[in-house]
């Protein structure tokens, strides 16, 4: 089978006060839904991949962009699993674009690694003055509730925050080789094998700080380590455990108090996220 190429364009501008679709591109095995916002919710939109899971050699573009004034809830309709490959890279590229005071939410499903993958995945934030950008992540290094364990492989993770064209923040996880070794030592993830990260930009952004180390207090659990910090004027909290199931759940807690008390969204996740 040829490799698969997937791209997915949206663009939502604000139009006489209601948030409208401007752009949609859609190119297998990518597919952009729809689904009915609830009250005081942004526009939602839900990114599905319908090929299964991802080998290598596939390559995924996904391109979202939020006009002035703006409002969009992405989320996952499934966690993104990335087989084991022969020895191609399997690529992913999510440019996110918000303009003054454009407001966008990206949530995460989740990315599983199989032992043997080997990913090479780049996201690119670029805001304007005034706006608002909350996104994140969650990797995990196999099924583990299914016993398997990422022993081997490649996983390079970039991140690249800007404002206005301007570096704020770059970030870049690299695990390469015997993986197993890097999970195990006390000086690499501690035998965690789930990772989350958020990461929020705005003008604002210290000022959720507090609020941020708050719900990590009062949501975490004994199984997940976590931790919020401010740089380069935006904030990064960060999960890590070995028990998936604990990190979602803290990490699902702390998205819905996050986005309520520094977003001033609704304090609540889409239902599909749960299921």
């Amino acid at each position: 089978m040829p490799p698969v190429d997937g791209r997915a364009t949206l663009g939502i501008a604000r139009v006489d006060g209601a948030n409208r679709l401007r752009t949609l591109y859609m190119r297998d095995p990518m597919r952009l839904l729809f689904p009915r916002a609830g009250a005081g919710e942004p526009f939602a939109a839900v990114l599905a991949t319908t090929s299964g899971g991802l080998v290598g050699g596939d390559s995924l573009a996904l391109d979202v962009s939020v006009g002035q004034g703006g409002a969009l809830q992405l989320v996952g309709q499934a966690a993104e699993k990335v087989y084991r490959s022969t020895g191609a890279d399997t690529r992913l590229t999510v440019t996110l674009r918000a303009e003054c005071n454009a407001l966008l939410e990206l949530l995460p499903q989740g990315t599983i690694l199989f032992d043997g993958a080997r990913l090479r995945r780049q996201v690119a934030v670029d805001a304007a003055e005034g706006a608002t950008v909350l996104a994140g992540e969650i990797l995990v290094l196999g099924r583990i509730a299914s016993g398997e364990r990422v022993r081997s492989g490649l996983l390079h993770d970039r991140w690249m925050v800007r404002r206005a064209g301007r570096l704020l923040w770059a970030d870049a996880l690299a695990l390469d080789g015997d993986i197993a070794a890097c999970v195990a030592a006390p000086a690499g993830l501690g035998g965690a094998t789930a990772l989350g990260s958020v990461v929020y930009l705005a003008p604002d952004a210290g000022c959720a700080l507090e609020l941020a180390r708050d719900l990590l207090d009062t949501q975490g659990a004994a199984e997940v380590r976590s931790g919020a910090s401010l740089v380069g004027g935006v904030l990064v909290a960060r999960f890590l455990s070995a028990d998936t199931a604990a990190l979602r759940a803290c990490f699902g807690a702390f998205w819905r108090g996050f986005r309520a008390g520094a977003c001033g969204l609704p304090e609540r996740l889409p239902t599909i996220w749960a299921i």
